[in-house]
């Protein structure tokens, strides 16, 4: 993390503040994150009643357990996202049991809702630049040459910006699957 291993200031705030009951603290942190959780679990379960019912349990857990949060496991963000994701994927094993549905295709869902968990948070971490030539190669359907009149920089930086950040985006699926800490998932329960 850097910085000798101190969370951000912000981090540590909202953690104190929701130790201490403040309410409009989990206001400001549902405001921040609430869309993340919902689509991260919408993802895994495909489903949007299910994602509304991970997005409460996840803010209702953080409001009761705030100081489940470790700050030397990463931001707030990150571990808010990992009680989504955990939550979502225990959901979704549990309809595989209530419905008999098969355990290949649960897993294989569940493993491309990991991959695009983290595709999200790469692309979200990445560098602004980064960031910005991916937006208008795939979102805006550009070509590096449009690319780099949009930036303002040459075309040799706008494929430069391209490589970079599809190379980073391409360990999204090489990672192996993510296991989430000790007891996350029962958490939720």
């Amino acid at each position: 993390m850097g910085n000798n291993d101190v969370p951000p200031r912000w981090d540590r705030r909202m953690q104190q503040r929701l130790a201490h009951g403040e309410a409009a603290a989990l206001g400001e942190l549902y405001d921040r994150f609430a869309s993340l959780v919902h689509g991260m679990a919408h993802r895994v379960l495909g489903d949007e009643r299910g994602a509304d019912g991970v997005t409460r349990e996840v803010f209702g857990y953080v409001w009761e357990h705030p100081e489940a949060y470790d700050p030397r496991h990463g931001s707030l963000r990150s571990w808010i996202a990992s009680l989504a994701h955990g939550q979502a994927v225990s959901r979704l094993r549990q309809a595989e049991d209530d419905d008999g549905r098969p355990a290949e295709r649960t897993e294989q869902k569940v493993r491309a809702a990991s991959a695009a968990a983290r595709a999200d948070y790469i692309v979200t971490s990445m560098p602004a630049p980064l960031r910005a030539a991916l937006d208008c190669a795939y979102l805006r359907r550009l070509d590096y040459r449009q690319t780099a009149a949009v930036l303002g920089v040459t075309e040799d930086e706008a494929r430069r910006r391209l490589r970079l950040g599809l190379q980073l985006l391409s360990t999204a699926h090489d990672a192996p699957h993510a296991v989430a800490p000790p007891g996350l998932g029962r958490a939720l329960r």
